[in-house]
């Protein structure tokens, strides 16, 4: 009987998940993410747009979310979702737009998000400017950029997780703590609906891709084929088709918590990526809509942050060791 109801809770809850995800709730699991996988940045699309890094969500299996280009409201910066080991489990903070960007638990997404703060570009004047060391530009006309190298003097890694055995040990720094207290914005439509799309299509799961997704990044939310869709290296070619329904590995014990988005932002010193026992962990902030992160043309995904430049100049491949 015990059993039973333990089965129909988690049932409700896998049933509730993508609604919880866009309300402000976070999710626990007892399994760690994949690491992140590698691949390159598309191009930018156009002025205006700020990327935003792939990451492993859950609703029962964990499943990828491409990293994308996102037309940026006004003066904001998006700040990655990430999982961070705390109490026994992990959890899901979700990410958020603001003024700066805040704490993403040192996870190295790549292409400007090192895991500190974001180095890919910055607002002046109401209008983007895009770092070519760092941005793919291509050949799309942009006229708002510049050249600033990040020097990289950490180990950088695959690792998709803050806290925990293997985990990345990283804690906010005092700017990111005084962002903490920032206005914030959830995430958009438009990622919202990106997620969904990734989470009905049976070739985002790890179970399925085993951690290297046909689709690792999209030059637009919610295309997922076409010009701009970018396979992680080691995909199969033949899964970039999207399929539908499927069974889902119920492996782990997942809950959701109720909580406004996590606080966090600025920009600040390296961190590392070396193992933190497990029960160590992350400090933990309420969030919504899941995860883990992103780089530029001709670069892997986990990348850069502020002072931890494994960015390249436009048109090579970096294969950081996350």
């Amino acid at each position: 009987m015990r059993n039973l109801v333990r089965g129909l809770i988690a049932a409700l809850l896998l049933a509730i998940l993508p609604v919880a995800s866009q309300a402000g709730v976070f999710v626990s699991v007892t399994i760690a993410p994949p690491v992140l996988p590698v691949y390159v940045q598309p191009p930018i699309p156009g002025p205006g747009y700020i990327w935003t890094p792939g990451y492993w969500a859950w609703d029962g299996s964990y499943y990828w979310v491409p990293g994308t280009w996102l037309l940026a409201p006004v003066g904001l910066l998006w700040t990655p979702g990430y999982w961070g080991w705390s109490g026994g489990v992990y959890l899901w903070h979700a990410g958020y737009w603001g003024p700066h960007v805040g704490f993403y638990g040192g996870v190295n997404y790549g292409f400007g998000y090192g895991g500190v703060g974001f180095v890919g570009g910055e607002w002046r004047g109401g209008q983007l400017y895009y770092n070519r060391a760092i941005t793919n530009v291509g050949t799309t006309n942009i006229t708002n950029v510049y050249n600033r190298t990040v020097v990289n003097n950490v180990t950088v890694n695959h690792v998709s997780y803050n806290g925990g055995a293997g985990g990345i040990v990283a804690q906010p720094n005092a700017a990111e703590m005084a962002a903490e207290h920032e206005q914030h914005q959830g995430a958009i439509q438009a990622q919202i609906q990106h997620q969904t799309m990734a989470a009905h299509n049976n070739a985002m799961r790890a179970s399925f891709n085993g951690g290297h997704p046909s689709i690792a990044a999209t030059a637009h939310a919610g295309v997922f084929a076409g010009a701009g869709v970018v396979a992680a290296h080691g995909a199969a070619a033949t899964h970039v088709a999207a399929t539908h329904g499927g069974t889902y590995p119920q492996a782990a014990h997942s809950q959701t918590h109720g909580g406004p988005y996590p606080q966090g932002g600025g920009y600040s010193q390296n961190r590392g990526g070396s193992p933190q026992p497990q029960g160590g962990g992350s400090q933990s902030h309420p969030g919504g809509y899941p995860q883990p992160r992103g780089q530029p043309g001709g670069r892997p995904e986990p990348g850069h942050a502020q002072g931890r430049g494994n960015e390249r100049p436009e048109g090579r491949e970096e294969h950081p060791p996350h």
